[in-house]
């Protein structure tokens, strides 16, 4: 009798803290999602209706025309190719950097290579902010600001993805390897035909970190990029105040149509592929 207490009471323990977790990760949800809820909505107001002293959480109209506006009259569309351009560039150079060294680090021989990539995990924490003076002399002296050229070079080698898919590389048993130059692969062929299949979660999950990052990217793109003619997403949202200058009240309505513009593909990649990211994670944590 006194063992049925017992697991009643364990029962009943463990049903309270599951409710207690379940309530807390709502709340937090909540708090996660209203930010993005408020940009939408707003995005949605009309200019009065954004400006009354005690906001409406509940659009009274909708007014998809900001979404137009912001496309046709702040130059969004050219915004976004240069976005593109940039991002495709950037995530290009990186995987394929990234994918090199990761593999020097991991399955090379050769002297200094954990100080090399000591040095490398050393430019993890040097922002920059702290570099872009001398990036920015050398791509002026070669002629490539207002170039696509001079947006992607300087965010061609990621220390990051190199840090990742180097664990992922070391957390693959040898004898995979030892099989791949058995049946005659050079260094490429292990590349290809071993280490990169055996390794696809971590790629897949790195590749969406170097297009999140080139397509959030500001600094630099505010930097090298004057001319309106290769101005990025991340610039044009703070020119959209400007663009609209001279009207009556703030367009901040506009502001957030355009930003939930510039995010629409960031959050369909995450909706859509957020498990692999995570089993991405877990694996080149395992090393």
């Amino acid at each position: 009798m006194a063992e049925d207490q017992i697991v009643i009471a364990k029962k009943k323990k463990h049903s309270a803290g599951y409710h207690v977790q379940t309530i807390v990760a709502v709340i937090v949800t909540l708090i996660m999602l209203f930010p993005l809820y408020w940009m939408i909505a707003t995005s949605l107001k009309c200019a009065e209706e954004v400006q009354r002293v005690i906001p409406t959480l509940i659009p009274e109209s909708i007014h998809f025309e900001n979404y137009f506006n912001v496309l046709t009259r702040a130059n969004f569309i050219k915004y976004y190719w240069n976005t593109i351009v940039m991002t495709a560039g950037i995530l290009v150079l990186q995987v394929g950097t990234g994918t090199l060294a990761a593999y020097g680090f991991a399955c090379g021989k050769f002297k200094g290579r954990n100080v090399l990539f000591y040095i490398v995990l050393g430019a993890l924490m040097v922002p920059l902010q702290v570099t872009f003076i001398p990036i920015y002399i050398m791509c002026a002296n070669w002629g490539l600001t207002d170039t696509f050229l001079g947006l992607i070079l300087p965010e061609s080698v990621s220390a990051y993805y190199i840090f990742m898919l180097r664990n992922c590389f070391l957390s693959i048993d040898q004898s995979y390897l030892d099989a791949g130059r058995i049946d005659g692969l050079g260094r490429f062929g292990i590349i290809w035909y071993v280490l990169i299949p055996m390794s696809k979660a971590t790629i897949f999950t790195v590749t969406l970190v170097t297009f999140s990052n080139g397509w959030n990217a500001y600094f630099w793109p505010k930097i090298i990029a004057k001319n309106e003619v290769r101005r990025v997403l991340t610039v044009g949202l703070a020119q959209l105040k400007n663009t609209f200058a001279g009207q009556a009240v703030s367009n901040y309505h506009e502001i957030m149509a355009g930003a939930v513009l510039a995010i629409l593909p960031l959050v369909i990649l995450f909706l859509v592929f957020q498990k692999y990211m995570m089993t991405g994670y877990s694996k080149a944590a395992m090393k």
